[in-house]
């Protein structure tokens, strides 16, 4: 379960450009939910990815997942129980290194490395068994670097990598923002089976409508760091499209545009 507590945040304190993005902001994610987080530029929904990942910092508050108090954690220790895939695929894996080099890399996250060899033969098979599950034929390519895949290919590549280890958590950054439509569909496919088959606990940030109405079993729309809109489960599933288009439209109506 993750517990975002009472946060605060202001950035350009103290100055003429002073804004509060958040204040008293907390919101609970239950285990196993599927979170879809949708709202306009400037709703604080990326910074609250930002926040939860200790990417940037609050001025109060706490994060808690299990239980865990992880607010004064550093962003690098909170990935031991945190996956994250950007809304670049480039940020997801190493373009310099090989498929199977990027695929060891994350099969070591949160491991002492020592001196050892980067690439641990006796996973190889694993590592294949894992890739064919993509469907991309990736398992044979595992000698190609990684930066001449398409993005397609390396967002689900970065999608495999950060659930590799044990995570608790998994967070999306509008990971299909930067794919072609048919793309996109395969990597929503492939995000929702694979938070199914983990059991993961997931918290996705997209400007798809569809995919917030089709996909996860919880929908948060957010507008100036509060929560507008909060729907789950049988709820959840009564929600169209043209009911968020229509909350956008109110909301857009009350700031006078």
């Amino acid at each position: 379960m993750l517990e975002v507590k009472h946060i605060r945040k202001f950035y350009n304190q103290g100055t003429v450009n002073e804004m509060c993005l958040f204040e008293d902001f907390s919101l609970t994610v239950e285990q196993g939910q599927f979170v879809s987080v949708v709202g306009s530029n400037g709703s604080g929904k990326t910074s609250l990815l930002n926040i939860i990942c200790g990417s940037i910092p609050v001025d109060s508050g706490n994060i808690v997942i299990n239980g865990t108090d992880i607010s004064k954690m550093p962003e690098y220790k909170r990935q031991r129980v945190i996956g994250r895939v950007y809304q670049n695929p480039s940020m997801g894996t190493c373009p310099n290194m090989t498929i199977l080099e990027n695929m060891s890399l994350a099969d070591t996250k949160g491991k002492p490395f020592n001196l050892r060899r980067g690439t641990n033969k006796k996973r190889i098979d694993f590592y294949r068994e894992n890739l064919q599950l993509l469907g991309l034929g990736l398992e044979d390519k595992l000698d190609v670097k990684a930066g001449v895949l398409s993005g397609g290919q390396r967002q689900a590549m970065a999608l495999l990598m950060s659930t590799m280890t044990p995570i608790k958590f998994l967070i999306l950054d509008e990971h299909t923002a930067a794919l072609d439509p048919k793309t996109a569909e395969v990597i929503m496919e492939l995000t929702d089976r694979i938070i199914k088959e983990k059991k993961l606990t997931a918290l996705m940030v997209t400007h798809n409508l569809r995919y917030a109405v089709e996909y996860g079993n919880r929908l948060l729309m957010m507008h100036q760091g509060q929560a507008v809109m909060d729907k789950a489960c049988e709820e959840k599933q009564a929600v169209k499209v043209d009911d968020i288009l229509g909350k956008f439209n109110e909301i857009s109506i009350e700031c006078g545009n």
